[in-house]
């Protein structure tokens, strides 16, 4: 299958403070594939995200979009790509209605030409077309950026942390909107900090300070955690974490929600450690061995990708 999206060695330096804010990316995504680029902020999502739009120049490196090199061909990518950025970037002063036909217009079609494509999202916002954008809910934006990236029906929709800022509801419901994209075969790059969204793609990007970690479906990334994985409580969580992080025995400690997901550096058990932790005064201790999710799996590579640094 072919590549609609190519990077090789996309590296970029923010000359105000000499940051890199990308460094030696390179991954393809495949055409028809909602494919996920997963990382806190400051990784470099946006960063990779302006430059395949064309609104940023690389320092180095090749990027083609759809064919289209995104220095050289710039022009002919901005007409087969949407893009929604991170911040809601629509007219706040004009409706619902005006927002989608100014879009339709800049790309010289309109809205009933391609409404089949937008259907199932505008009509869950259509009772407030009238109402100017500004005054939306964060879900409701959501929906309209969503609708004026896709009115023209690209080619690659580049979607820059849609579900940041707006209820449980409204992210599962944009997730489920994404499905329905993909069916149409449109090839769908999603930028995302919530680690729990990548199981929703096909394929993800795991980026971290500049650097990519790991690309791989979500379940094949899974499957590669290396460490048995423990979740362990106590009464005095902040004790525990304190002493966790203290112990040479102990790889790996971090907080994840009610427990502390552990890994072993060495041959000690849990219940050694249990016993460890009773003689230190931390008592009712209670530890299990769970499966890795990709967030264990991002702290893991990230670990290794720093002790590589060294």
């Amino acid at each position: 299958m072919a590549s609609d999206v190519l990077l090789e060695n996309i590296s970029k330096t923010y000359p105000k403070n000499q940051t890199a804010a990308v460094r030696n990316i390179s991954f393809s995504v495949e055409k028809g594939e909602l494919f996920g680029l997963i990382g806190p902020d400051g990784a470099g999502k946006s960063t990779l995200f302006r430059i395949l739009t064309t609104l940023l120049l690389p320092d180095s490196g090749k990027a083609i979009v759809n064919g289209s090199d995104v220095v050289k061909d710039y022009k002919a990518i901005r007409k087969k790509v949407g893009y929604m950025p991170g911040k809601f970037s629509l007219y706040q002063d004009l409706t619902v209605e005006e927002n989608l036909n100014f879009f339709a217009t800049v790309f010289n079609t309109s809205v009933e030409k391609n409404y089949d494509l937008i259907r199932d999202i505008y009509v869950q916002i259509e009772p407030f077309k009238k109402r100017k954008a500004g005054k939306l809910s964060g879900g409701m934006k959501q929906k309209l950026a969503l609708c004026c990236a896709l009115i023209h029906r690209p080619e690659v929709l580049f979607l820059d942390e849609p579900t940041t800022g707006v209820d449980t509801v409204s992210r599962k419901e944009f997730w489920e909107m994404l499905q329905h994209i993909r069916q149409e075969g449109i090839t769908t790059l999603v930028s995302t900090p919530y680690m729990d969204e990548a199981s929703l793609c096909e394929r993800i990007a795991l980026i971290q300070s500049g650097d990519i970690l790991k690309v791989n479906t979500p379940a094949a990334i899974v499957a590669g955690f290396s460490r048995p994985l423990f979740a362990i409580k106590s009464k005095d969580m902040s004790a525990l974490l304190k002493y966790l992080k203290s112990n040479p025995s102990i790889y790996s400690a971090f907080s994840f929600g009610e427990h502390h997901h552990i890994t072993f550096a060495d041959s000690t058990t849990p219940h050694q450690l249990l016993q460890l932790l009773e003689n230190e005064g931390i008592r009712e201790a209670e530890i299990q061995a769970i499966s890795a999710g990709i967030e264990d799996c991002f702290i893991e590579l990230m670990l290794h990708s720093q002790t590589s640094d060294l």
